[in-house]
């Protein structure tokens, strides 16, 4: 199969196009055959080696954890899907080794759910990572209720862009933080307030907007725009972050760390939203194989609005 990897960490210049051999179907697992394959901030952090020392792997290695395509194979005991299937799947194995980027992907059934049927492959494909980790930093993590307030950092971004439409969703009054050029965008899914990062302290034109205060900090950025949000946090409120490891904060924040898990019971959840339309997914832009260093530079930027895909 023709797939795109590397046999080293380090920068784009590591990224090989050629052909590998199509993983082995074991027990319990089928083989996917990939039709898009959504690319996301932590391949990236990946390939530089910055998860070298908490994240198994082997070379060599294939990058990608979001996937759509079509059941090609099933291996012993692999039955609830029959070949010909559309599905999805966050393909995150405990070893980071065989992932989206390539032509096919071997994965055990129990991770796959049936693909959103109103989307295209490219819409399906960005869904699973960032669909998975806003829906488990939001309700898993932050326990959002309906009535409730919640701050996204970063509302902009892949992440950023579901969390805004879950929490509206589940009735919560949304406010969300990116640059000025993105309050329409922000706004199209649902944001209530949109807030400038760009232009003074964010906690104070949190407050101005919501005196009471916000129930619920998502923290898709970190960073001075993290610090600088905190003020607007409700005494007792929760912090989700998916970058932040916690250390520094009042000890009077209910913080959390969240490292997204697969999860098809919840992509079915997201694909009967999807197919209800309720959940939108924008594609900004779509490579292929041989662009993926082109893919990652653009990832790299950390200025993506929704989602890019690779298209094998």
């Amino acid at each position: 199969m023709k797939a795109a990897f590397y046999t080293e960490f380090g920068g784009v210049d590591k990224i090989q196009i050629n052909n590998l051999d199509v993983p082995e179907v074991r027990e319990g697992e089928v083989l996917v055959r990939v039709k898009a394959a959504g690319v996301n901030p932590v391949d990236s952090a990946i390939r530089a080696g910055y998860l070298q020392q908490i994240l198994p792997y082997e070379f060599p290695l294939v990058p990608g954890w979001d996937v759509a395509g079509v059941v090609e194979e099933r291996g012993h005991s692999a039955r609830r899907f029959a070949v010909g299937d559309e599905v999805y799947a966050y393909a995150r194995r405990p070893t980071v080794q065989h992932g989206t980027f390539a032509e096919y992907l071997v994965l055990p059934e129990s991770y796959l759910a049936r693909r959103p049927s109103s989307l295209s492959w490219e819409q399906a494909a960005g869904i699973p990572l960032a669909g998975l980790t806003a829906y488990q930093s939001l309700f898993d993590a932050g326990q959002l209720q309906a009535g409730q307030t919640v701050l996204i950092l970063g509302a902009s971004g892949g992440v950023g862009s579901f969390a805004i439409q879950l929490a509206k969703h589940q009735g919560a009054t949304v406010v969300a933080v990116a640059s000025e050029k993105n309050f329409a965008y922000m706004k199209e899914l649902g944001a209530d307030f949109t807030v400038d990062y760009k232009q003074g302290a964010v906690g104070e034109a949190v407050k101005a907007l919501v005196p009471a205060g916000v129930d619920l900090i998502y923290d898709c950025i970190s960073g001075e725009t993290l610090t600088q949000s905190l003020s607007a946090l409700k005494p007792g409120g929760a912090l989700v972050s998916i970058l932040h490891n916690g250390q520094g904060l009042d000890a009077g924040i209910r913080f959390h760390y969240v490292f997204v898990e697969p999860n098809a019971v919840q992509l079915d959840a997201l694909r009967e939203l999807a197919d209800a339309d309720k959940l939108r997914v924008n594609v900004s832009q779509t490579y292929s194989l041989d662009q993926t260093a082109e893919a990652f530079t653009q990832i790299d930027t950390h200025h993506t609005t929704g989602k890019i895909v690779i298209v094998p």
